[in-house]
């Protein structure tokens, strides 16, 4: 991984958007601070194109595209996004109404099956507001052991179901997408993007397991400071980390990349 003060010019320049992760990559333990949010203003009077990428719930993004200066919000790890229409919100879910329905109840059954074998786990305190997936609090309000979370994720395969790990949550769901394909369905079915020229248009910036996908399938990646702990989970390491963790990273990685384009504010 580089620093941010290795960033050329051209990288910067070529970019048409910026797509971030939530949760300890934007957010700093859940707060939304002053630097992280005025720099998203930035980003946006510069005219790039902002799409939120998280594992929070479909709720979640339902608000946060309608208030913040962002183009979308990916959400529940690929599955729903949240777009602009007019002057309200729209979801784009490409499953159909009568297998979300079914996949609905698939997972009622497997938080039935975790709760008889890890009785001390609790559902997220933001699992309502879901539509795709289910979750479990595994480091937001409760730090549950190793050796828990590895009998959590195995009734999860025994259900048959996908899982993925935040830096807070572990995520259960049957549907197909990540945060990377969810996003480059949104690129081009919304915004007209060429997938293959998006994967080097577009820079992602995040921290955690759950956003080894996009580090993958980006050109251009960056880590707040905090991606440290987790890179034997990523696979591929972003190419450039802040010197900073979470909002504050995140500040200085939308600062590096306006000076390079010429539009420090």
């Amino acid at each position: 991984m580089r620093s941010l003060s290795e960033l050329t010019g051209d990288e910067a320049q070529s970019l048409r958007g910026v797509l971030f992760d939530l949760d300890d990559t934007f957010l700093t333990h859940g707060l939304l601070t002053r630097e992280a949010y005025g720099a998203l203003w930035k980003l946006a009077d510069a005219k790039l194109r902002l799409v939120a990428v998280t594992g929070r719930p479909s709720g979640w993004g339902e608000v946060v595209a309608r208030q913040w200066p962002i183009d979308a919000a990916v959400t529940e790890n690929g599955a729903i996004v949240a777009v602009r229409e007019g002057r309200g919100i729209q979801l784009l879910d490409p499953c159909g109404e009568e297998e979300r329905r079914a996949r609905r109840i698939r997972l009622a059954r497997l938080v039935e099956s975790v709760r008889e074998r890890v009785a001390e786990v609790r559902l997220s305190d933001d699992v309502d507001a879901r539509r795709s997936d289910v979750t479990w609090d595994v480091g937001e309000r409760i730090h549950l052991p190793e050796d828990r979370i590895a009998l959590l994720l195995e009734e999860i395969a025994k259900a048959g179901a996908r899982s993925t790990r935040s830096s807070v949550h572990v995520h259960a769901t049957f549907d197909v997408e990540d945060k990377a394909s969810g996003t480059l369905r949104l690129l081009a079915a919304r915004f007209g993007e060429d997938v293959s020229a998006a994967r080097s248009q577009y820079a992602f910036v995040g921290d955690s397991g759950n956003d080894r996908a996009c580090f993958n399938a980006f050109q251009l990646t960056f880590g707040v400071a905090n991606v440290r702990g987790n890179l034997a989970g990523l696979g591929a390491t972003p190419r450039y980390v802040a010197a900073s963790p979470m909002g504050m990273g995140f500040a200085e990685v939308a600062e590096a990349i306006l000076a390079k384009r010429g539009g420090r504010s």
